[in-house]
């Protein structure tokens, strides 16, 4: 009988050992989705952050152009009337507003750039993790069902199983046709 509690007290270990491999596969894969959703959320921030910075640009450029145009007609009134002084004043604050937008326009552009790359990698990621979410989900409902993700017990066999499967091919085969048994 000792013999029984015994073997009885390993299947139960065995299969309590199965049981927390597969408990830590669902949380791992738990764990991955959790992080595919956060760095979705880091990109789309970053796409967010981008367009502020590219708005912010253009309402800067808008504001430079402006003054740029104000300083060229203090350039052209001052050239008319003879006032170079006050046209080289007016050409020094010009300058460094000109080449200010150029920086403004490049930048746009880079953030242009920077926004279409992320914007694809964004609806790359999201489509794998849709496919994610739907893979970890159907292994935890199968998990749930089944206990073992789906697949078929691996438990290995008692000693009485095989005897009476032994048994049982054993007569098959003395009851095997031409025996006349």
């Amino acid at each position: 009988m000792r013999w029984f509690d015994r073997f009885a007290t390993l299947i139960k270990a065995d299969a309590h050992g199965v049981l927390e491999q597969l408990e830590e596969r669902s949380l791992l894969a738990k764990q991955h989705l959790r992080e595919a959703e956060l760095e979705l959320g880091r990109k789309s921030a970053r796409c967010e952050a981008l367009d502020d910075e590219s708005r912010r640009l253009a309402d800067e450029a808008e504001r430079l152009r402006s003054e740029i145009a104000s300083l060229d007609e203090d350039v052209e009134l001052a050239l008319s009337g003879d006032k170079d002084e006050l046209a080289r004043f007016s050409v020094r604050r010009l300058l460094p507003k000109q080449r200010a937008l150029e920086d403004i326009v490049q930048r746009r552009a880079e953030i242009s750039e920077e926004h279409a790359r992320l914007g694809e990698k964004l609806e790359a990621q999201r489509a794998e993790l849709d496919t994610l979410a739907r893979r970890v989900a159907a292994r935890l409902a199968s998990e749930r069902e089944g206990g073992t993700g789906g697949r078929p017990s691996e438990a290995p066999a008692a000693d009485e199983e095989v005897e009476l499967e032994l048994l049982r091919r054993r007569r098959a085969v003395d009851v095997a046709p031409g025996t006349g048994r």
